[in-house]
């Protein structure tokens, strides 16, 4: 019997359901849809921290990042300033894993019905802070009427030989610089509402989460000595299979190594929020720390080493006895 036959017999299979779009295949549409679009100085496209232009023997490193109400932040756990300050910090943690300088930043913000001049004033504010910090103005950008309070920044830098995530190697140390975990913990305070002690561990994860900071002097450092670099957006454990992915290697994370350099306040919180120290470090994201990879005789003083690089594919987590899983867990922004 035909296949047209059996479904007019009510007989026909059942219709396979799409497969959900998840953020790795969004970028991977994005770059055949573009593919053809590549044009003259561009260096590095879709698929990095940020995009490298050479424009007249200069390189351009070129970023754009979005934060959006509802998924990235709640108005009723930050101050308008802190939404401002914190969204143009993760754009520039882009320029910090790249290894470039900040030049100039366009801002662009789609406010909802209601928002007030006062109201924007102090979320304007909160980005000027982060500009200054990163000595990076705000030379334009764009306002519109929207249903949700989004900040869009896009930065522009500049580098002399821009990191990429696809150039570690066998051989290498994975190398972490800065802190993980304890923007996460802050996150879990601010989710439970246990944000009124006074103890100095809850005020430090509180202020990692509401007004993180780009490590771009240590990215910028980081270049001519690195392999290759990431920021620490969505977690550890996924930045790491990123870079793995992109480098063509298998980035492997040492449980002994990686407890090692965890803060004592991540390690006071942990339990409090009733979550792992580890599970916080690897899983959290927003941290904007870096990972790198280089060699054992370049890694400065400022990094720390938690893994290392090897032949093969992908991200693994060797736990302290030695027995190996798959890095799993991080932030997807279409699996909400």
């Amino acid at each position: 019997m035909s296949r047209a036959r059996r479904a007019s017999l009510g007989g026909a299979s059942p219709k396979r359901a799409p497969r959900r779009l998840d953020e790795a295949e969004a970028v991977r549409l994005f770059s055949r849809a573009f593919a053809t679009s590549r044009g003259r100085g561009v260096e590095l496209g879709i698929g990095d921290d940020a995009a490298v232009l050479a424009i007249g023997g200069e390189r351009l490193v070129w970023t754009v990042d979005a934060q959006v109400e509802g998924t990235h932040f709640e108005r009723a756990w930050l101050g308008l300033d802190a939404i401002g300050f914190r969204a143009f910090q993760a754009a520039a943690s882009d320029l910090a894993a790249m290894g470039a300088t900040p030049l100039a930043a366009l801002s662009a913000l789609t406010l909802p019905r209601g928002f007030s001049g006062a109201e924007l004033a102090r979320l304007s504010a909160g980005q000027a802070e982060a500009a200054r910090a990163c000595r990076c103005p705000i030379v334009g950008g764009n306002v519109a009427r929207g249903p949700l309070l989004t900040l869009t920044t896009t930065l522009l830098g500049t580098a002399k030989k821009p990191l990429m995530r696809s150039g570690a190697r066998p051989g290498d140390e994975v190398w972490l610089v800065g802190e993980v975990g304890l923007s996460a913990a802050g996150l879990a305070l601010l989710m439970t509402g246990r944000t009124g002690a006074r103890a100095a561990s809850t005020r430090r994860a509180l202020s990692a989460f509401r007004r993180p900071r780009a490590l771009l002097t240590e990215g910028a450092r980081l270049a001519g000595i690195a392999h290759a670099a990431i920021d620490v957006s969505d977690g550890l454990a996924l930045d790491t299979s990123r870079m793995a992915q992109a480098s063509g290697c298998r980035l492997v994370l040492e449980e002994a190594a990686l407890t090692q350099v965890l803060t004592p306040e991540l390690l006071k919180l942990a339990e409090s929020v009733g979550r792992s120290a580890l599970d916080l470090a690897l899983t959290g994201g927003e941290d904007f720390a870096l990972v790198a990879t280089g060699t054992a005789r370049q890694r400065p003083a400022f990094a720390r080493r938690i893994g290392r690089c090897e032949r093969g594919r992908g991200g693994v987590w060797e736990r302290a006895d030695g027995r190996t899983a798959r890095l799993t867990g991080g932030f997807d922004h279409f699996a909400r």
